[in-house]
């Protein structure tokens, strides 16, 4: 069994040198005692919203943001804030600054400073050396049309078939470096969707952590910053559900610990696609703050009282803190955004 996995019988990874102790069943973490401790005897929830700076929050960001944000307040948790703009190119000038006007004008405060990933490139080659030394990172010369043909993985991006796993061909230099994986299955107890199982090296693949522009994965920065954050509860996006395999795979091996996680539906058009700069998805409307607070809180399934969404947003907030309950949100994948979330 390979040290990535501390439970031999299942390969199920929990979390190792962890403060809080080990993450409960799902059942249970659902329960109002389980909830409960998480102030009373567990070390103090640390939760994050960390969107990147494309483009302005649409509906499915406002529902992440909010959900994360309620889920630390309702345990008296904190609630970071990071931008995920590792991706320098395709960062969308003003974004950034649109994003935490936003979320100000959501009464969405969060505590500390925020982290900017693109100021934190030492911080992620430290991490992609020690990996380096330990052997664990190889070059890689194909191009995106030579793996074009290998079969797809869970989240639609094509598995690595190992070309370059032996060392370069001769001639070519590398563009990429990738993480060596291993064969077994990681699983975990999402809080949400339930348990999840994937074994990367056979559906994904030795996937990039460093690109030749110099880049950072996001696999590779998301999974640092969670550990430097001290980040205790992760809930974000289902669209996101594929990826944990992989951040955990890159936990265990940087001796991280590991998360408890939740993923929530994605909000979607009417043609099932996620909202996304990609399917043309439009801003959120933020005419009525209230408004799309209260849409969000129905999206989770809260059931907030009709008439608050004519409350002042502090209001709808402490309604909402009050009442947050992760049993009713729906546990699928995909669900239809309300057409009135989106400016016209």
């Amino acid at each position: 069994m390979s040290p990535l996995y501390n439970n031999a019988s299942e390969g199920v990874v929990t979390p190792l040198n962890y403060a809080d102790p080990p993450a409960a069943s799902a059942q249970d973490a659902d329960s109002d005692a389980s909830r409960a401790a998480l102030v009373q005897g567990h070390s103090k929830y640390v939760g994050r919203f960390a969107p990147s700076p494309t483009g302005p929050l649409h509906f499915g960001s406002v529902v992440a943001a909010l959900a994360s944000w309620l889920d630390a307040r309702a345990v008296d948790g904190r609630w970071l804030l990071r931008i995920e703009d590792v991706d320098t190119p395709r960062v969308v000038a003003g974004s950034a600054e649109r994003i935490l006007q936003d979320l100000d004008r959501l009464g969405l405060a969060w505590d500390g400073e925020i982290i900017w990933q693109s100021q934190r490139s030492g911080i992620y080659r430290q991490a992609f050396d020690r990996l380096a030394v330990a052997q664990r990172i190889f070059g890689c010369a194909c191009s995106r049309r030579e793996i074009g043909d290998s079969q797809l993985a869970r989240d639609g991006s094509r598995r690595y078939p190992g070309t370059c796993r032996n060392g370069l061909p001769l001639g070519r230099e590398a563009r990429a470096w990738r993480v060596l994986t291993e064969s077994g299955d990681i699983c975990f107890d999402d809080a949400l969707q339930g348990l999840q199982c994937e074994d990367v090296e056979r559906d994904v693949g030795d996937f990039v952590l460093l690109r030749g522009d110099g880049v950072f994965s996001y696999q590779l920065a998301v999974v640092v910053d969670d550990e430097a954050q001290g980040v205790t509860d992760i809930v974000r996006g289902a669209d996101l559900l594929d990826s944990t395999p992989r951040q955990i795979y890159l936990q265990r091996l940087l001796g991280y610990r590991v998360p408890r996680y939740l993923h929530l539906p994605v909000a979607t058009n009417s043609d099932g696609e996620k909202l996304s700069k990609q399917t043309l998805a439009r801003a959120a409307a933020l005419s009525s703050a209230s408004e799309l607070l209260h849409a969000s809180l129905v999206f989770l399934g809260q059931e907030p009282p009709l008439d608050a969404a004519g409350e002042s947003v502090q209001a709808l907030l402490d309604w909402a803190i009050a009442h947050w309950d992760r049993r009713r949100i729906p546990a699928t994948r995909t669900s239809l955004a309300p057409a009135q979330a989106f400016e016209s």
